[in-house]
């Protein structure tokens, strides 16, 4: 082989790995564009939750302490009632139940079913919701960054990860705190 068809076969040797490389850049370009727009998901479905859960809990003691004030100021007036041993204490009571039970009717027109256990299964739906969503959205990360860490490491893309710089991503893995469900405390003492 005379030094022309060395020189011939080492070009046509460099432009097969240029051109090969000017593909993977391409690729690792795209697909670590693809990882910040999954990884913006997840900081989407995050951002839901840190939005929507402290709301629903909100919501649902607001309606839960609504009608617990109003059974509880009938379940008082009618223990006072039942107590009474004056006529005045016992006119002190009707009058006390009167005022609950009109409290009762108001709650009752704007409320035409007591919402307690429908907010209370509501929290939870969603609470479950909001956990599965970022569930899924941290599993599309894990596998775009796994797609693009194994092109850059196989053969010849890795040479263009290393002429180019493109570092290996990190999985999501998320801490052994952030496995468990967020607590929700309604205000009872070690409530969850």
């Amino acid at each position: 082989m005379t030094w022309i068809h060395k020189a011939g076969l080492a070009v046509g040797l460099a432009l097969v790995v240029l051109g090969s490389t000017g593909c993977s850049y391409n690729t690792f370009v795209g697909q670590e564009e693809g990882i910040k727009a999954q990884w913006a998901q997840v900081e989407n479905q995050l951002q839901r939750r840190n939005d929507l859960i402290p709301n629903l809990v909100e919501t649902v003691k607001g309606i839960a302490q609504q009608e617990q004030d109003v059974f509880g100021r009938i379940a008082d007036s009618r223990a006072k009632l039942a107590g009474a041993t004056t006529p005045e204490q016992q006119m002190q009571a009707a009058n006390e139940q009167t005022a609950a039970l009109a409290r009762l009717l108001v709650v009752v027109e704007n409320y035409p079913q007591l919402r307690s256990n429908e907010q209370f299964a509501r929290l939870m739906d969603e609470l479950s919701g909001t956990e599965n969503r970022i569930a899924v959205e941290r599993m599309r990360y894990n596998e775009r960054v796994q797609a693009y860490n194994t092109s850059r490491r196989q053969f010849p893309s890795n040479i263009t990860a290393s002429l180019f710089g493109f570092k290996e991503h990190a999985l999501f893995d998320a801490p052994k705190e952030a496995e468990a469900l967020p607590r929700v405390n309604f205000g009872r003492p070690g409530g969850a």
